[in-house]
């Protein structure tokens, strides 16, 4: 590792690619679900039965179940035989979108969008109830539980995007959220574009893995750890984590345009996913409040600068996010009442930044 402050720090880190179910659905605080102790309407839309009061069983700490990878030749590289599906609500999921499409594989690897509103009372599973018919064009699957139980005919834990699927058996192969970047760059050289950046460098790869876990617990799993605050001390333990970790990064951010000075990693965007949720959700919803992401100069303008690139802009939706956090799913709103905020303002992602002027 050629960055002994990353080694150092990391020393502190307990790494885990186990979560929590989301806190919208869990958090034991109404602010962040809005369903907390309380049973809920039961409904049934003919395709669709709410679960939402026998939730328990899809609460505890998940990590992914599905790893196959490229890299040691278990996955065969095909093109055009792997369809990504993912939600614009999600931050784990939105991570992947990104990287296929910085690395041009966006033209070998299709994908797919879950409605990032469930149906009414449901948790545990996606719905392509975006599409015609309710069903995903390529799958002809109208849930991504299904492509689980094809995998796993026994699998009854959360269903999880991401979720790469193998189009020719309709089975997921793998959700490893944390490390299908890396497989993408690693095994599918052929396909990716010479003007792509190189997002796993060899002379940089323990350095990224290192950062990356450091982001990893501090940051992306941290803000989700403080939306649970199973108490007050739990909550500021999380909370402290996070505004120390964000203080380092703007430390870091004042000297180099990308986390790794000029270039774009898999670590920008593992970052950057969080970045882009944080004033909209994690500050307002999970009570990450001590500052907005505005309030850091350098963290601002570095997520704008990455915002600007069409690879992280266009795969960043700020109605789905809103749709997601505060509208939670298709529960009616007079059986549900809930405010969707109108703030803050997503136009200031299209101002200028200032990356470019101070690095080149």
């Amino acid at each position: 590792m050629s960055d002994q402050t990353l080694q150092k720090e990391l020393e502190n880190i307990e790494v885990t690619d186990t979560l929590q179910a989301c806190p919208i659905d869990f958090s034991q605080s109404k602010v962040a679900n809005p369903r907390a102790h309380q049973k809920q309407k039961e409904y049934d839309n003919g395709k669709d039965k709410s679960n939402f009061n026998e939730r328990e069983k899809f609460s505890a700490y998940q990590g992914p179940q599905f790893k196959a990878r490229f890299t040691d030749g278990t996955l065969p590289v095909t093109p055009n035989r792997y369809r990504l599906i993912w939600s614009r609500h999600c931050p784990w999921a939105n991570r992947i979108a990104i990287g296929i499409d910085l690395l041009g594989l966006d033209q070998v690897i299709s994908n797919g969008i879950v409605d990032p509103l469930r149906p009414a009372g449901v948790v545990g599973d996606w719905f392509f109830t975006l599409d015609d018919g309710d069903v995903d064009p390529v799958l002809g699957i109208h849930s991504l539980g299904e492509a689980y139980r094809l995998a796993d005919p026994s699998y009854d834990k959360r269903t999880t995007v991401p979720a790469l699927v193998d189009t020719q058996t309709g089975k997921v192969v793998n959700n490893d959220y944390n490390n299908l970047i890396k497989e993408f760059a690693l095994a599918w050289q052929e396909y990716v574009p010479e003007t792509a950046p190189d997002l796993y460098p060899k002379n940089l790869r323990s350095d990224i893995d290192a950062l990356s876990d450091i982001i990893l617990m501090d940051i992306n799993y941290a803000v989700n750890e403080a939306g649970h605050g199973r108490s007050q001390a739990d909550y500021k333990k999380w909370y402290d984590k996070v505004f120390n970790r964000l203080d380092w990064l703007e430390e870091r951010l004042a000297n180099q345009r990308y986390l790794f000075g000029d270039q774009i990693t898999l670590v920008d965007i593992n970052l950057y996913v969080t970045l882009s949720r944080f004033d909209l959700v994690f500050y307002q919803k999970y009570f990450v409040n001590k500052k907005r992401l505005v309030d850091y100069p350098n963290l601002w303008n570095y997520a704008k600068d990455l915002y600007a690139i069409p690879a992280f802009g266009d795969n960043t939706n700020f109605e789905s996010m809103r749709q997601r956090f505060y509208e939670v799913d298709h529960t009616p709103q007079e059986d549900l009442p809930r405010i969707i905020p109108l703030g803050p303002d997503d136009s200031i992602w299209e101002e200028a930044n200032d990356r470019a002027e101070k690095f080149g």
